[in-house]
């Protein structure tokens, strides 16, 4: 069994849809589970939706006309006809549902946690729909199954964690059967229910998550994201066209993932290392290319660096307090306040008495300093960019530091960290310094890749 998992590029239209009908026949003698994202931008229009409803704008319910009719159109090219369609899972009901519930929303003039999730879950719902009749239509045994009925999640709203041991009971009570029968399952990812049957969501990107959970629930061979990339690159493609990364190791892509590597989502590859199920990175466009393979070793390279990782939008808090000097729990006073308002720190940076960090979710900055400055000075720098070199050679590979300040020798270095992992060398520079430092840094280690591990 495997588990092929399409994102929003895969399936924005009925010619993708199409592509992706093709390459899933290439794998039936495998046994695959299809697991589909919205279409296009869908999610970003319901939330657009749900904020004008929340706001008051009636211009809500026409929009969610103007999206059925994309649909509609997209589901007709692919020989689709729902207009006669009777039951509560056709495209027009569930736009009739979603149109009610925007009417609701314009009647509360307010946008919940709760609501956002159950807005935002209808496109995972809706394109899960199309593509499992568009299979059906293409000669492929397939059957629409709602993933709420099997991923069960806890509470927390547009965040929530999945319960794996009642995730993986009911996915053996409503996917195996059918599997074994030579159906194959073609489900929303990103979207789960409460155990009470409320509607949750995964956090955006969760559809990657989500494959991962059923892979594992269902002990897959293997668990494949087809995107719109080759696979893994050895850097940002927005800055520059490096190689492709033809296998790397869970931890080696959990760092490149989490320092900005978009074509896999950071809590992805966590089911897939507890089974020990091999992740590959696929392109929906390209499926003649091997892509990446993502397995718990990382296989032999020449190169210390496997690849260059950057996130942007990063804002850099420099915390100093004199007063700490030779006193205990510095650490823990400015912890606590990042804690309180729920703000991740990526980077991290200490003396005695000063911590640099950054952080990429600034809502509640503002609180955050108010309360550091009662204890402590502070100082914030924004428009900031993250660097961060991952690759399992930095373990053995002395003078890797040299080499990168030497790379970087006409940008000013913000801050610097050395994950304990020993896996990633992480920087900060400024934003308009970061193309300059991804490709100085690109040049050094990459100028001679190693061919079986880069294409």
């Amino acid at each position: 069994m495997i588990v092929m998992k399409f994102g929003g590029t895969s399936v924005e239209s009925a010619e993708a849809i199409n592509r992706v009908a093709n390459i899933v026949g290439r794998y039936l003698p495998q046994r695959p589970v299809v697991v589909v994202s919205a279409m296009g931008k869908t999610t970003n229009e319901l939330l657009e939706i749900g904020a004008m409803a929340a706001g008051g704008n009636s211009d809500a319910l026409s929009y969610v006309g103007t999206l059925r009719d994309f649909h509609v159109a997209e589901a007709e090219k692919l020989g689709i006809d729902d207009s006669l369609n009777k039951t509560p899972f056709g495209i027009h009901a569930t736009f009739k549902e979603l149109k009610e519930f925007v009417k609701a929303i314009l009647v509360m003039r307010e946008l919940t946690p709760r609501a956002i999730d159950t807005i935002s879950a209808y496109g995972e719902r809706i394109s899960s729909i199309i593509v499992s009749r568009a299979f059906n239509n293409a000669g492929l045994p397939a059957l629409h199954f709602d993933a709420r009925s099997f991923i069960k999640t806890d509470g927390r709203h547009t965040q929530a964690t999945p319960l794996i041991p009642e995730s993986n009971a009911a996915m053996r009570d409503y996917l195996l059967p059918p599997i074994e029968r030579g159906i194959v399952p073609v489900m929303g990812g990103f979207i789960g229910s409460t155990e009470d049957g409320v509607t949750t969501t995964l956090g955006r990107g969760g559809s990657d998550y989500t494959a991962a959970i059923v892979g594992a629930g269902i002990g897959a061979d293997e668990i494949q994201i087809w995107t719109d990339v080759d696979g893994m690159l050895t850097c940002d493609p927005t800055i520059l066209q490096g190689y492709r990364v033809k296998a790397c190791s869970f931890a080696e892509a959990a760092e490149l993932a989490y320092f900005g590597a978009k074509v896999l989502h950071p809590a992805t590859v966590l089911p897939a290392i507890e089974k020990n199920i091999p992740v590959r990175i696929l392109n929906s466009r390209r499926p003649e290319v091997s892509g990446t393979l993502i397995t718990a070793e990382a296989p032999p390279s020449t190169n210390a660096i496997r690849s260059i990782a950057c996130k942007r939008n990063i804002t850099l808090v420099n915390i100093v307090s004199t007063r700490m000097l030779m006193a205990h729990g510095f650490l823990r006073r400015i912890f606590e306040v990042f804690d309180r308002f729920e703000t991740p720190v990526d980077m991290l940076a200490t003396s005695e008495v000063s911590v640099s960090l950054t952080i990429d979710n600034v809502r509640a900055l503002d609180a955050i300093r108010a309360e550091l400055e009662t204890f402590a000075e502070v100082s914030v720098e924004e428009n900031q960019a993250i660097v961060c070199l991952v690759g399992d050679n930095l373990r053995q590979t002395p003078g890797i530091a040299a080499r990168i300040f030497c790379a970087l020798r006409e940008i000013n270095v913000r801050m610097v960290s050395q994950g304990a992992s020993l896996l990633n060398f992480s920087l900060v520079v400024a934003a308009g310094d970061l193309r300059r430092a991804v490709e100085s840094l690109h040049r050094e280690f990459f100028h001679d890749p190693d061919p079986t591990a880069f294409e």
